[in-house]
């Protein structure tokens, strides 16, 4: 199996998909191929480091909880070598065509993106919805092996198939109460290693985060331990957002027709840990009888 994680920032993959690709390394083995790629150069979020000093910090640790983790890594780059700016990503050519080869290249099993938001209500990071609008227009262009040959140029006369992936939404923490849920994932058994690879990112959680939650109140962490509490309280707050049980830390999970439509079977089948108290899979698998009718 072989799972891609597509999102904007360094961190996101820990506050949102960790868990899971733990929970699949362990189960698996070598069998699993875990790879994560961030499509921001990470220069812009920070209050005294220098936009260079901050690009290459938050590259380097995000290259340690990829140690840590077990996970592949890379930056996403356009087809002129550059990675795309953080805080101002649009939905361009060059983008498209940029994900679109990572994904027929990597050809993976379940492809994870931030949700596309519809609520003109709910918060936005214009990165994340920059990310997720991506891959919603250049999923069908999966399979289409001529759509961005003027970007990557390739012998148009032999074409082959390439497998489109299921395309899964992760939790976003700026839509607040405006998030779906398809499957909840259980990652008690895991959330130490999930704690370890996000406090890796230390210019995010000790010196970025609780400067900018300002005037909220966001205690920096001085120690694993001490993160540890911090991250379970973050779990919980998204849990009972949902309106779901808090008391064991959890990743939330929207599956999309963007891309192929699996059966609720094999959903039930792939990913571990599925809490059934606090999934929706009745009305899942209902709505992914009516998308195969389609």
């Amino acid at each position: 199996m072989k799972a891609l994680f597509l999102h904007a920032h360094f961190d996101d993959y820990e506050f949102t998909a960790a868990g899971l690709f733990e929970l699949w390394k362990r189960k698996l083995g070598k069998e699993f191929r875990g790879r994560v790629i961030i499509c921001t150069d990470g220069k812009a979020g920070h209050q005294f480091r220098t936009r260079d000093e901050t690009g290459l910090m938050r590259l380097r640790e995000q290259e340690e909880s990829a140690r840590i983790g077990g996970y592949e890594f890379k930056p996403l780059r356009l087809c002129d070598g550059t990675i795309p700016r953080e805080a101002c990503l649009g939905v361009t050519i060059e983008l498209l065509a940029a994900i679109w080869k990572e994904i027929r290249e990597f050809e993976p099993d379940y492809l994870f993106c931030p949700p596309v938001i519809t609520d003109a209500l709910a918060g936005i990071h214009v990165d994340h919805v920059t990310v997720g609008e991506a891959v919603r227009k250049v999923a069908y262009m999966i399979n289409v092996p001529h759509a961005f040959t003027p970007e990557y140029p390739a012998d148009e006369t032999t074409s082959a198939l390439c497998k489109v992936p299921v395309i899964i939404n992760v939790f976003d923490g700026y839509m607040k109460t405006s998030n779906s849920l398809d499957l909840s994932i259980d990652i008690h058994d895991v959330f130490p290693r999930v704690a370890e690879m996000a406090y890796c990112h230390q210019s995010q959680i000790v010196e970025w985060l609780p400067w900018v939650a300002s005037p909220a109140v966001m205690a920096a962490p001085t120690s694993l331990p001490e993160w540890e509490g911090i991250l379970r309280d973050r779990y919980a707050g998204r849990a009972a957002a949902l309106g779901v049980d808090a008391k064991r830390p959890k990743e939330f999970y929207t599956i999309t027709s963007w891309g192929s439509v699996p059966t609720l079977e094999s959903i039930v089948r792939d990913f571990p840990n599925i809490a059934k108290d606090a999934s929706r899979l009745e009305q899942l698998g209902e709505r992914l009888r009516l998308w195969t009718l389609g």
